[in-house]
C-alpha cells in the first residue's frame, strides 16, 4: 500500500472530510431536517415496542383480560404503522440527500477539471480520473444514504433502549451491558482493519479502471503488434490484485459477523437463565419482563452490529470522498489574470525571443523570433520534433513561457481573457477528436449562434457538404466514439469545417493534411486557400507540398529557426528546406 494509503487507513473516522461533506449539505436544510427528525422518532417509537409487549403480557395475557389486551394489540399496531411511515421518510429523505449532494459533488469536481492545465491531463491516467468522477462519487452517496443517517439512528436506538432496560429491571440491565464490551471492543478493531482494506480496494478499482480503458482505447494497437497474450497476462495479474483487495474485506466480515452474532445469543441465554430462576423462587422478574428484554437484546445488539457494517460503507466513502477532494484541491488550474477583451483580432502575431521547455532544463524552443503580418498565410515547417506543435500550445496558453513574450496586435497574450484569447483561435489538429454525437454537433460543438444553414453554407463555400450529404442522415449522422464510423481523411474535412464556421480571426492547421488519402487532401488543400485567403493563418506542416504557396514559411529545426522565407526563395538558397523538399520529392517520385 502507498504511503498515502497509510496515512489514511490509520484514520477511523476522518472530520476533515467529513466536515467539507457536510458543508454540501447546506442547500438542502429541509430535507436534512426531516431526516433527522425520522432518525430521532424511529428509536423512540422502535422502544415503545417492547414495552407495550411486556404490559401486555404481564398485566392482560396473565391476567386474561381480553377487552384491554385488543386494545394494547390496536395500539402495537398503530405504533407499527407510524413506524413505518417514519421509515419510508427517512429512506426516501436521507437516499435524495444523497444523491443530490453528489451532484453537486460531480458539477464542482467536472468544472474544476475543465479548467485543468494540459500539462495536468498529460501525466494523469484517463481511467483513474474517470474513477473519481463516476465511481467514486457514487460511493460517496452511501454515505449519507446508508452510512451516515444510519449510525446516527443506531446510536439512538441503543441509548433510548439502554435506558429503557435500565427503568424497566436494572439488575437484567446489568448482565445484557456485561456482554457489550467484547462486541464493542471486536467492532473497533474491525472498523481499522476495514479502514485499511478498503482504501486498497480504491486504489485497486482505479488501477484496474485505468488499465481497461487504455486497452480498450487501443485494442487496433494491441491486436496489430499481437499482444493479445501478454496483455491478457497483464489483466490477470491487476485482476488478482482487485481480488485479492476485496477478498481481505471479506475474510474481516468472516470473523467479526459469527463474533458478532453469538455474543448477544450468550446475553439471551444470561437473562433467560437469571430471569427465570428470578421469576421461580421470588418473583421479583416476570415473564413480561424476561421477553421484552429477549426482544431489546436484539435491537440492542443488532444496532452495533449494524453500525460496525454501516461504518464499512461510511469509510468506503469516506476514502472515494478523500480522492475526489484532493482533485478538487490540486491547484492546476490555469491562470487567466487577463482583462483585455476584443471584439475581434486584427491579426498580427509576434513571437518576441521565446524559450520553453515542457521538462525542466530540456528546452525544446531556444530562442524564436517572427511576425505574422495581417491577413498573411504563415507555413512553419521542419523535421518531427523540431517544436512546430510547441508553437501552437504556447499561443493558444495551454502551456506559459518563462523566457520571452508572445503579442498579439501589439498586446501580450498573457493580457487577453483566456476565453476571448481562444475564442478567436481555431485549430485543425492532425489527431482530430469527434464526440459520440451527429456530425452538425461536432461541428458547433453545440453552439446555439451557429446555425444549420450557416453549416451548410460554410461546407458547400469549402466543398465538403457533397461528402457529407452522402452519409447517411447527412449531418445528423452520429460518428460514434472519437469518429470511429469515418475515415481519418473524413474527420479532418470535420474538423475543417469546424474551424471554418467559428470565423476565427486567426486560422492553425497543424498537420491538417498528414496521414489522410488523396482525395481528403485535395479537398482540405482547395479549402485553406479558400478560407486562409486575407485572413491570419498559421500552417504547420511537415509535408512540404502543402505549403507551396504560403506568403511565408519558416524552417525549424531542433527547437530553432533556421531559415526563413518564400518557396522559391528558400528553395534558391540550396539550405535545410531545399534538402527536405528534395527529400520529400524524390520519396513521391519513388512511391
Amino acid at each position: 500500500m502507498s504511503k498515502e494509503g497509510k496515512k489514511l487507513s490509520g484514520k477511523v473516522f476522518d472530520i476533515q472530510v467529513f466536515s467539507r461533506l457536510i458543508s454540501f449539505v447546506k442547500n438542502y436544510h429541509f430535507q436534512f431536517i426531516i431526516s433527522i427528525i425520522s432518525v430521532i422518532l424511529l428509536a423512540i417509537f422502535a422502544a415503545i415496542r417492547p414495552i407495550l409487549l411486556q404490559i401486555i403480557i404481564d398485566d392482560y395475557i396473565t391476567n386474561k383480560n381480553a377487552q384491554q389486551l385488543l386494545i394494547y394489540i390496536i395500539l402495537m399496531l398503530i405504533v407499527l404503522i407510524v413506524e413505518v411511515i417514519f421509515q419510508l421518510m427517512f429512506i426516501y429523505f436521507a437516499n435524495w440527500l444523497g444523491q443530490n449532494i453528489i451532484k453537486d459533488i460531480r458539477i464542482k469536481l467536472f468544472n474544476h477539471l475543465l479548467h485543468f492545465k494540459m500539462k495536468y491531463f498529460n501525466t494523469q491516467a484517463v481511467g483513474k480520473l474517470v474513477t473519481r468522477v463516476v465511481s467514486d462519487i457514487e460511493t460517496i452517496a452511501s454515505i449519507f444514504g446508508q452510512g451516515l443517517f444510519i449510525i446516527i439512528s443506531d446510536i439512538l436506538k441503543m441509548l433510548v433502549i439502554s435506558g429503557v432496560m435500565l427503568w424497566i429491571n436494572w439488575r437484567l440491565a446489568l448482565i445484557v451491558f456485561a456482554i457489550l464490551p467484547f462486541l464493542i471492543y471486536a467492532t473497533k478493531i474491525f472498523q481499522k482493519a476495514m479502514k485499511a482494506a478498503f482504501q486498497e480496494v480504491r486504489k485497486e478499482v482505479s488501477n484496474l479502471n485505468t488499465f481497461v480503458q487504455e486497452r480498450i482505447t487501443g485494442m487496433k494497437i494491441v491486436q496489430l503488434f499481437v499482444r493479445e497474450k501478454i496483455e491478457y497476462g497483464n489483466f490477470k495479474g491487476i485482476n488478482e490484485k482487485h481480488k485479492n483487495a476485496w477478498v481481505k474485506t471479506v475474510w474481516y466480515n468472516s470473523i467479526f459477523f459469527p463474533v458478532a452474532e453469538i455474543l448477544p445469543s450468550i446475553a439471551i441465554g444470561l437473562v433467560v437463565w437469571y430471569g427465570g430462576l428470578q421469576a421461580a423462587l421470588s418473583s421479583s422478574v416476570t415473564v413480561g419482563e424476561i421477553i421484552s428484554f429477549i426482544m431489546m437484546n436484539n435491537m440492542l445488539f443488532r444496532p452495533l452490529r449494524q453500525i460496525a457494517d454501516k461504518f464499512n460503507t461510511l469509510q468506503m466513502g469516506m476514502v472515494a470522498a478523500d480522492r475526489v477532494f484532493k482533485i478538487i484541491d490540486t491547484n492546476e488550474t490555469e491562470v487567466d489574470n487577463g482583462k483585455v477583451i476584443s471584439g475581434t483580432f486584427n491579426g498580427r502575431i509576434e513571437f518576441d525571443d521565446i524559450h520553453f521547455s515542457y521538462v525542466k532544463d530540456e528546452e525544446v524552443i531556444k530562442g524564436i523570433s517572427f511576425i505574422v503580418k495581417p491577413g498573411e498565410t504563415v507555413a512553419i515547417v521542419g523535421a518531427t520534433g523540431a517544436g512546430k506543435s510547441t508553437i501552437i500550445n504556447l499561443l493558444n496558453r495551454f502551456y506559459d513561457i518563462k523566457i520571452g513574450q508572445i503579442n498579439i496586435d501589439d498586446i501580450p497574450i498573457t493580457d487577453y481573457n483566456l476565453h476571448e484569447l481562444r475564442n478567436h483561435i481555431a485549430v485543425v489538429l492532425q489527431d482530430v477528436f469527434l464526440f459520440s454525437d451527429t456530425i452538425f454537433n461536432n461541428i458547433t460543438l453545440k453552439d446555439p449562434a451557429i446555425s444549420l444553414n450557416d453549416v451548410k453554407k460554410a461546407a458547400k463555400e469549402i466543398g465538403i457538404h457533397d461528402f457529407i450529404m452522402s452519409l447517411p442522415k447527412n449531418y445528423n449522422y452520429n460518428v460514434k466514439e472519437r469518429g470511429v464510423m469515418l475515415s481519418v481523411g473524413q474527420r479532418q474535412l470535420i474538423a475543417f469545417l469546424r474551424a471554418s464556421v467559428s470565423k476565427p480571426s486567426v486560422l492553425i492547421l497543424d498537420e491538417a493534411t498528414s496521414s489522410i488519402d488523396t482525395y481528403s487532401e485535395i479537398l482540405i488543400q482547395n479549402a485553406t486557400e479558400k478560407i486562409t485567403k486575407n485572413q491570419t493563418s498559421i500552417i504547420i506542416a511537415h509535408r512540404l507540398a502543402t505549403v507551396k504557396k504560403a506568403d511565408k514559411i519558416i524552417v525549424m529545426d531542433d527547437g530553432k529557426i533556421v531559415e526563413q522565407g518564400t518557396h522559391k526563395q528558400l528553395l534558391s538558397k540550396n539550405g535545410y528546406y531545399s534538402r527536405l523538399y528534395t527529400i520529400q520529392f524524390l520519396q513521391k517520385k519513388a512511391g
